[in-house]
């Protein structure tokens, strides 16, 4: 894995604000090694309930990630699915789910020694 496969670190993290490096700053972001994007629920219409789906963690597998890092929002208003939960032990992958600050935390620690990736909600 060479330098550049390392996931962005996150900034920083405030009530519907998340800064994370190369990107701008935004409210929920996939990221994963070598990048990221904004979290844009629409493309798979994702919601609080049920919550994740197993299509918002595709992306983070086919990106190569070992280690998925699931933030439950700070209320923790956000949910995971079971199929999505299956998914990625299917896969042989380490779960996180933390509420974000925890799992902003879990996930920084990672960067530089696991492909690690995460969704963030920044909001409830």
């Amino acid at each position: 894995m060479g330098t550049d496969a390392r996931s962005p670190r996150i900034l920083s993290v405030s009530w519907g604000r998340m800064e994370v490096e190369g990107l701008e700053a935004g409210k929920d972001f996939k990221l994963y090694p070598g990048g990221g994007r904004p979290w844009d629920w629409t493309e798979t219409g994702t919601q609080h309930q049920p919550g994740i789906q197993p299509a918002d963690v595709e992306e983070l597998l086919a990106a190569g990630a070992t280690t998925v890092v699931l933030s439950r929002g700070m209320e923790l208003r956000m949910h995971v699915t079971p199929q999505a939960l299956d998914l990625l032990e299917e896969r042989g992958v380490t779960v996180h789910v933390l509420p974000t600050e925890e799992a902003v935390t879990v996930y920084n620690d990672l960067v530089d020694s696991t492909p690690v990736a995460g969704l963030f909600h920044s909001t409830c």
